[in-house]
């Protein structure tokens, strides 16, 4: 589907400033109020992609900045934490419930487990997950997790890649396997099919977030077999596959923010999941007061919390647009089951 005017915009939160380097954090560690008001204090833990990652981690920090915009340093702190590896989440976590901050963020699915754990041992800390529920199945009341109708935008953008396939091949390289990564995937194929029955996807999994060298590898044997458009969600993994077909001429989709400025005259689009948006809400809630743990928060696409990035229109033909912004309307009222599990989709394609 080719959606002109489907941006995606959904909940956020949050503040901004006070920029860290590495592992270690830096803050706004002056911020105080004449009038005795409280200073929030908020901090963000990447995954192991970092903040730079052109991708999730980028995008949950802008709705920081954002926030601390929105309300000043003198009502809002905030830092983050870079996990260089997986190691990295507990002793991250350990170092903001120590400095007593209002909310710690964590950011992707692979903190699921050691925020989970952190909310039992911290009972009173509030937590937030991006992108993840609590490990079990059962949320804690002090975690928050913001979801997001992945599949629905990675449909969207399945369905432009059909229409504009020339070859009828065309790829899909995700980071690691796991249900969020899923819903890109499924909801991807999905769309190609819908729009271009006879197009293949080709698909391969990086195992990796953070070798963009390796997207570039993968992204160039897939063009090697033809494929001319490829959707990678695998945080700067992508940066590589999105390289691969600037130097060789084809067309890239880009994931979670407009990656389009990467490279300008391949990335025909990107599934945006407006993380910034949603966080920018979920920090609001808790400077002014309504904040409440324990909430599971999905951004859809009838919430334009995903979509397309508004770039779209530079190197998507404008009837392919109008054809993927009637296909949305219909993601949207349900009439399209967009699947997002394997199940479904071998379910949707028997």
């Amino acid at each position: 589907m080719k959606l002109k005017k489907i941006i995606a915009l959904g909940l956020a939160t949050v503040m901004s400033a006070s920029m860290l380097v590495g592992c270690g954090a830096k803050s706004d560690s002056n911020a105080s109020t004449d009038n005795g008001d409280k200073v929030f204090k908020v901090g963000m833990i990447t995954d192991t992609g970092g903040v730079n990652d052109e991708s999730f981690n980028q995008s949950t920090w802008k709705g920081f900045q954002d926030a601390q915009e929105k309300f000043g340093k003198d009502k809002l702190e905030i830092k983050y934490l870079e996990s260089k590896q997986d190691a990295d989440y507990v002793q991250n976590i350990d170092t903001f419930a120590d400095e007593g901050m209002d909310l710690i963020v964590g950011v992707g699915f692979k903190l699921q487990s050691a925020i989970t754990e952190a909310a039992k041992n911290y009972p009173e800390q509030q937590f937030a997950l991006i992108d993840e529920v609590c490990e079990g199945g059962e949320q804690l009341e002090n975690v928050t997790s913001l979801l997001f109708e992945d599949n629905a935008s990675a449909y969207l953008t399945g369905l432009i890649a059909g229409k504009m396939t020339e070859t009828n091949k065309v790829g899909f390289i995700g980071g690691m396997e796991s249900p969020v990564i899923s819903k890109f995937d499924y909801g991807f194929r999905a769309g190609v099919k819908a729009a271009n029955p006879d197009a293949e996807v080709m698909v391969q999994y990086a195992n990796s977030f953070t070798d963009s060298a390796l997207g570039k590898t993968i992204a160039n044997q897939m063009h090697s077999k033809n494929a001319d458009i490829i959707f990678t969600c695998a945080g700067a993994v992508g940066i590589g596959a999105i390289e691969a077909a600037k130097e060789n001429g084809k067309k890239a989709i880009g994931v979670d923010q407009d990656q389009n400025a990467l490279a300008p005259d391949n990335v025909i689009t990107s599934a945006m999941k407006n993380i910034d948006v949603a966080v920018l809400e979920l920090l609001s809630k808790v400077v002014d007061g309504s904040y409440k743990g324990g909430e599971v928060i999905i951004n859809t696409l009838a919430m334009n919390g995903v979509g397309i990035a508004p770039t779209s229109n530079k190197n998507v033909p404008p009837d392919v647009l109008e054809y993927v912004a009637k296909e949305a309307e219909k993601v949207k009222s349900g009439e399209v089951k967009v699947p997002a599990t394997k199940e479904e989709f071998e379910q949707l394609n028997k």
